[in-house]
């Protein structure tokens, strides 16, 4: 299941980092407690808009561009997402039991007694 607060937490962080600042700076900043945006950061609390604002002007990013960034990020983790449901999916392979050869047999006219589940037959 993708979580949006652990997106927006992930984008936050990288915003952050990516300007060299500190947990501590950017909390004094925004006027939010070190541990709590610590937990923003972590994807463990729900940010309010109202915090994301004051952290967004901490940060001197527009909120916009934090949430096309945090939009990014979600379309490729249902992309990631859909490819493995996807891949699940898939129907197993069964192994191919011995092969046999009948010659001299007119197409179409070949009956085979045998539980579906047991026999492939492949058309050469």
């Amino acid at each position: 299941m993708i979580l949006l607060r652990r997106l927006l937490g992930d984008v936050l962080r990288r915003q952050r980092q990516r300007q060299g600042r500190t947990l501590r700076e950017v909390s004094s900043s925004a006027r939010v407690s070190l541990g709590y945006l610590s937990e923003v950061e972590r994807g463990q609390k729900e940010a309010s808009s109202e915090l994301l604002s004051a952290i967004c002007d901490a940060l001197d990013v527009r909120m916009s561009e934090l949430m096309r960034e945090v939009s990014d990020e979600l379309s490729l983790a249902e992309l990631a997402e859909s490819a493995a449901a996807t891949d699940a999916m898939a129907v197993p392979v069964r192994p191919m039991l011995n092969a046999v050869t009948v010659a001299g047999v007119p197409a179409g006219r070949v009956t085979i007694k045998a539980p579906a589940e047991a026999v492939d037959v492949v058309a050469a």
